[in-house]
């Protein structure tokens, strides 16, 4: 299951274990397609946890990581930025960047 994050929530999220966060904005048409393939692999993968963050909202951490374009996916493990993918990805494609 994804939930929805603040700001202010961020930080706290990703300090343990594997943590994904899907990084959009309601206005934009690749988040809205991204978003049932996003919360599909959540129902899969339970060793990870899913997050999304509305960039609107969160411009300290879409500076902090750099986040020019939107969907943007960040993959931390315990706190740590491991991964970074920009654009509308596949299930096959999330999968691979969690793995």
């Amino acid at each position: 299951m994804v939930k929805e994050i603040k700001e202010n929530e961020f930080s706290d999220v990703i300090k343990e274990g594997k943590v994904v966060i899907d990084c959009f904005a309601t206005w934009c048409g690749p988040c809205k397609m991204m978003g049932p393939i996003f919360e599909q692999v959540s129902n899969e993968e339970k060793d990870v946890k899913f997050y999304k963050l509305d960039v609107d909202d969160a411009e300290d951490v879409a500076r902090q990581y750099g986040i020019m374009s939107i969907p943007t996916l960040l993959l931390f493990e315990d706190g740590e930025l491991k991964n970074k993918s920009v654009g509308l990805k596949s299930k096959d494609e999330i999968i691979d960047l969690i793995k």
